[in-house]
């Protein structure tokens, strides 16, 4: 086995032989080694291709067909539905019909005519830049090290120095047809070579079977690195030495907490923003450094780094321990900055545009740098936001492989503009599926790992929303979490411990919520339990409980979320599960029943108060929600069984027969209604109490 200590060499012989000779096969296992490791491949970007013989379905004859990575791929998750498959003799017959440079977006149309697979994912801008390459196995890269000498303003004799001439080199070129034909020339002139550096992008390696190909990749990578980490410091500090310490970790995650809601609501005044933070040594490296304020302007050299981190990141101006208590006075601090920023990406498409250009997107930063503490990033959801960081601290090691080197030298803005908002872009764009009500919205609903909770947590999720899963029991969150995570991805799902009666409990719950995502938006307050007792058996314990958990835990759940809603100034929406027994007497029933009535009333309370901040509060109030519930745990079933006089085994049909509708009520109602008014259509309605009981007359609220 070859070592390699700037990549990880992960090819297996024994299941490489399980694959036989499907070259499909093995593009797709090579492909999944090289986009499992960040330094190799960033998420989304590159891509691979193999070239085989196969039958014609239409003549039988054998003919070349090149299987690539599809428009919009991942090589780190690849599979065969993915690929895009071409005859090559027909993809560079395209030759022939080339108008030249400006009509390059013509062409895209034009590779769907040789389409060999019918099932291919449509092809990518790439495919050209492989097809015109005659190898069997190519791969298109964009590993760090090799980019931070692509983007060095004397990239060019470096690459031909350090590789003796064995490295090709095109000078940096919007990826299309015209980028393919370069390719094809520059492996003409120079015969021999095994790979190509492409300027300020990335770079192509080949080989002749999936393994040579792979091992090709690799040692490029390896060599590039090394060359790299010889010349870190040799000439000058990295990044000119640091300028401030970071704080400690601690106090860094303290700052971020405090810090993320505010930003979150500058970002989100176009759309709700879904946030993400690292305080990665790499980040603190840079952004503490002397040399930050000349390099985070230049912005990002590679096409997949600046689509992902906008043009450039926004530098907060804070200092690194300043006392972030006062939220209007930071808010007015910022408010310049964010302002600037949104004027210099307007000057900035106002001035790059064509006349055909897609209308100007969200102004607001990606990344945002506060130095000391480490660096955020706001974007659709997040995993959007996550690869985003990932992104930048891609082009913080180009940056500092550059400068190590020789000069960093990032694209021109036209050039940028002209891939920003490439029309072939914006269609991508535009194919992508519509965001569901609730994308980049984050809910913590209490009590979300069994009964009512879990179905209100599922049904957000469903819908598009991050979810903060919370329960007392452990062993139970953990399985939710579990289940969560099968069915949303480990992005959009966080859990802790949670008791609604202990303040330092509900702290953390909230600031794990800010630091996975950087704020709240909904918060469901349905974490209980229930008692049903005569008022002679009644103990205290019992009273003080049910008010503990009911009352006093909803307000302390209310009263967290209302600071990080209000610093956020984007709204929200409180909803509190009371019951029918907030409205309606009945025997047995004076601790619960009059806990729940002080929920209701707190309900109004927090709505009146809470709406000039544009945040909801709104009340679903149950009854007889038996399937899956904890509501029926502790003897509240056996006492109401009691109090009616019929056995447990007859509550189901007994809740159900005294209803309007004559319908037993699930968990999955409960969680309907609260999509009700979250899911966009109740915007302008707070203090508002919908019953969810199959229709009980006396719990009418008018």
């Amino acid at each position: 086995m070859r070592i390699y200590k700037h990549v990880n060499y992960l090819w297996d012989d024994q299941k490489a032989a399980s694959l036989g000779n499907d070259e499909v096969a093995l593009l797709l296992y090579r492909s999944n080694l090289l986009g499992s490791d960040l330094r190799i491949t960033n998420y989304g970007g590159g891509n691979t291709s193999c070239k085989v013989m196969d039958n014609d379905p239409l003549t039988g004859e054998a003919v070349e067909v090149m299987w690539i990575k599809g428009s919009g791929g991942d090589i780190g998750t690849l599979q065969k539905s993915g690929l895009a498959a071409l005859y090559v003799d027909r993809l560079r017959e395209l030759e022939k019909v080339y108008k030249g440079i400006a009509y390059e977006d013509e062409m895209v149309e034009l590779f769907n005519h040789c389409i060999f697979d019918l099932a291919s994912k449509a092809p990518s801008i790439d495919t050209p830049l492989h097809g015109f390459l005659p190898f069997k196995h190519i791969d298109h890269l964009h590993p760090d090290a090799a980019i931070a000498i692509a983007a060095a303003k004397d990239g060019k004799r470096i690459t031909e120095e350090l590789f003796e001439g064995e490295i090709g080199w095109v000078d940096w070129q919007k990826p299309g047809f015209d980028l393919g034909l370069q390719l094809r020339d520059c492996l003409a002139n120079n015969p021999g070579i095994r790979g190509i550096m492409l300027g300020s992008h990335g770079l192509f390696t080949w080989g002749d079977t999936a393994y040579e190909c792979y091992i090709n990749s690799l040692d490029v990578i390896e060599k590039c690195a090394s060359y790299l980490e010889d010349n870190y410091g040799k000439n000058r500090p990295v990044f000119g030495g640091q300028r401030i310490e970071s704080l400690p970790a601690e106090e860094r995650q303290n700052q971020a907490i405090k810090i993320a809601p505010i930003l979150r609501g500058f970002c989100s005044s176009e759309r709700h923003m879904i946030g993400h933070f690292t305080d990665d040594t790499k980040v603190l490296e840079y952004i503490n450094s002397n040399d930050l304020d000349r390099l985070a302007p230049l912005g990002t050299s590679c096409p997949d780094h600046f689509l992902r981190t906008k043009i450039q990141p926004l530098i907060l101006n804070l200092d690194k321990s300043a006392e972030l208590g006062d939220v209007e006075a930071i808010k007015e601090l910022l408010s310049p900055l964010f302002e600037g920023y949104r004027a210099m990406y307007t000057d900035y498409y106002d001035t790059c545009k064509h006349d055909n250009s897609p209308a100007i997107r969200d102004k607001n930063p990606v990344i945002i740098i506060y130095p000391g503490v480490g660096m955020f990033a706001f974007a659709k959801d997040k995993q959007t936001a996550r690869v985003a960081a990932e992104f930048y601290i891609n082009a913080i090691n180009v940056m500092k492989g550059a400068e190590a080197i020789s000069e960093y030298t990032s694209l021109p803005r036209q050039e940028a503009f002209n891939i920003e908002y490439w029309l072939l872009e914006e269609a991508k764009l535009q194919r992508m599926p519509k965001p569901k009500s609730l994308s980049g919205k984050i809910a913590l609903v209490t009590g979300s790992a069994g009964g009512i909770g879990k179905a209100i947590a599922k049904k957000m999720a469903l819908e598009g929303a991050v979810i903060v899963l919370n329960d007392m029991n452990q062993e139970r969150l953990r399985g939710t979490e579990e289940e969560f995570v099968g069915l949303f991805g480990k992005d959009n799902v966080i859990s802790t411990p949670l008791d609604v009666t202990n303040s330092d409990q509900i702290q953390q719950a909230f600031n794990q919520a800010i630091l996975a995502y950087g704020g709240i938006d909904i918060i469901v307050n349905n974490a209980g339990l229930s008692i049903s007792k005569s008022i002679e058996d009644h103990t205290d314990q019992d009273w003080e409980l049910l008010y503990e958990v009911l009352v006093h835990g909803q307000f302390l759940v209310t009263q967290s979320a209302t600071k990080v809603l209000k610093a956020q100034a984007v709204g929200g929406d409180i909803i509190n599960i009371v019951s029918k027994n907030a409205l309606v007497s009945g025997p047995n029933n004076a601790g619960y029943g009059s806990a729940k009535a002080a929920q209701l009333h707190l309900s109004r309370l927090n709505a009146a108060e809470l709406g000039p901040f544009k945040i909801r509060v709104n009340v679903v109030n149950p009854d007889a929600v038996i399937s899956d519930s904890n509501i029926w745990a502790g003897g509240w079933a056996e006492g109401r069984a009691k109090a009616y006089g019929i056995t447990v085994a007859e509550l189901p049909a007994f809740y159900a027969n005294r209803t309007l509708l004559n319908e037993i009520i699930l968990p999955d109602d409960i969680a309907n209604a609260c999509y009700v008014f979250v899911g966009g259509n109740l915007n302008k309605s707070t203090g508002n109490v919908l019953n969810v009981d199959g229709g009980v007359a006396m719990a009418f609220v008018r």
